[in-house]
């Protein structure tokens, strides 16, 4: 798709009309600025367009379209697939775009693209305010909510994208609009799940809720209890109140602040977050306590940003990724086998974790938003990691061996967010019956499929 410009003054041009920076392979900045989360990905972009507001990413949009770029739209956090980024093209970098305005009368928050949700949970913090997001604060706004985005908050409040007020779009022909439930209805209706593929979101406006403290921390128990502790789990978070979250795991434990006895241990666990009131959250515990004899807890109060944060310092940037992840309905005996089986992951930062998508979640119907799996009750997703490029292999192969096993066990499809370079197959799976009107909104936003570098929709005709 590319055609490299090679008039300098065209770039030149491009650079002077940029508040921001335009970064080129031969700027002592490149290596720094091409850099993303996941450094199995290495792309060498031919501009990267640092952007400072919307002026400057009409600008690049435009000489992006003009000039037949190959363009991928990167914002403020990870995108492991590496979606945020492409070789010889322009990457319009919004990172630099991290404004927040709080409206704690309206309980809304308008954000731009480049913020993490770190940034955002410490701007509504401070009004005893949060809006659903994921379970790192390290992760990017703009990826997260237009992938769907789910979180410690989800089963009380929703999905990130059941929150979303409002959006401002830059679009494929230049064009800035607003989109909400009452303006580009059907942009809005598509923004909510599908991706990148519609334009640049250059503010979100989020409905906030009121949640300052929560009860929240790790169970663990010896990865042999996987098993029972599973079969336990399918049974119990179904039925669990709404302001119980709780997502089931398996990992190896890593060094502080764990005990030291516990280091390089296989455990199997779950991560709690609870909402409801502190006199009763023994009784929503307890019963994890039974099924099997924790290892180790660490189950408290806190802040809800600090509970953001506790696994941004294990995932920096800069580790290697590979992920894979379906929906999930039901935690069959034979799909539990499977698990067993892989539970043992094979370096510390790797993992499986089956992320709670029910109780708000459902109140939504199927065709409200673009995201469709409204009726499942898992988001699972297999993540390889290390910081040894050496690894690559062995995780790669571990993840692929693993959902190979559990996939036949699955709703199909898969959270945007979770999936690599995967094909149409799998994307059209994901958007079940939404898939063809997906189609025609790219077709009347985005005729051309200039937004192409995503898990992309291809436009209709």
């Amino acid at each position: 798709m590319a055609t490299t410009p090679t008039d300098e003054t065209e770039i030149e041009q491009l650079a002077g009309t940029l508040r921001g920076e335009l970064v080129q392979p031969d700027d002592p900045a490149f290596d720094d600025a091409r850099a993303i989360y996941n450094a199995m990905i290495d792309t060498h972009p031919r501009l990267i367009a640092r952007c400072a507001n919307v002026a400057d990413v009409l600008s690049a949009v435009q000489f992006g379209r003009e000039h037949d770029l190959e363009t991928a739209i990167r914002g403020g956090g990870h995108s492991t697939p590496g979606l945020g980024t492409v070789d010889d093209g322009l990457v319009i970098d919004l990172s630099e775009m991290t404004g927040i305005r709080v409206d704690p009368a309206a309980k809304t928050v308008h954000v731009e693209p480049g913020c993490t949700w770190g940034d955002v949970d410490h701007a509504t913090h401070a009004f005893g305010l949060a809006t659903v997001s994921g379970v790192i604060s390290t992760t990017g706004v703009g990826g997260l909510t237009l992938g769907g985005g789910h979180g410690y908050l989800s089963r009380t409040y929703g999905l990130t994208i059941d929150n979303l007020v409002s959006a401002d779009v830059v679009l494929a022909d230049g064009r800035l609009v607003h989109a909400s439930a009452d303006e580009n209805e059907d942009l809005f209706w598509a923004l909510r799940g599908g991706g990148g593929n519609f334009g640049v979101v250059t503010s979100f406006e989020f409905q906030l809720h009121p949640v300052e403290t929560v009860i929240a921390g790790p169970l663990f128990w010896p990865i042999e209890e996987l098993e029972s502790t599973m079969r336990w789990y399918r049974e119990w978070l179904p039925e669990a109140p709404e302001d119980v979250y709780a997502f089931y795991m398996t990992a190896e434990v890593p060094g502080d602040p764990f005990p030291s006895e516990l280091h390089g241990e296989s455990v199997c666990g779950v991560m709690w977050c609870y909402l409801g009131p502190a006199d009763a959250v023994e009784d929503v515990i307890q019963p994890a306590r039974e099924v099997a004899e924790p290892l180790f807890e660490h189950i408290g109060p806190m802040p809800y940003p600090a509970l953001q944060t506790m696994f941004d310092d294990l995932y920096p940037p800069g580790d290697h990724h590979y992920w894979k992840g379906d929906f999930v309905h039901e935690l069959t005996d034979d799909a539990i086998a499977e698990h067993r089986r892989f539970s043992e992951v094979p370096t510390t930062k790797s993992s499986m974790h089956l992320y709670p998508i029910d109780g708000a979640v459902h109140n939504v119907a199927e065709d409200e938003t673009a995201w469709s799996m409204r009726d499942a009750t898992w988001s699972m997703v297999i993540v390889g990691v290390d910081p040894d490029p050496t690894a690559t292999e062995s995780i790669t192969e571990w993840v692929r061996d693993y959902w190979e096993a559990v996939h036949p066990h699955t709703a199909g499809g898969s959270y945007v967010n979770f999936m690599m370079e995967e094909g149409d197959d799998r994307i059209r799976a994901t958007y079940g019956d939404n898939y063809e009107r997906l189609q025609e909104v790219k077709a009347k936003y985005d005729p051309d499929n200039f937004f192409a570098v995503n898990q992309n929709i291809e436009p209709a005709g």
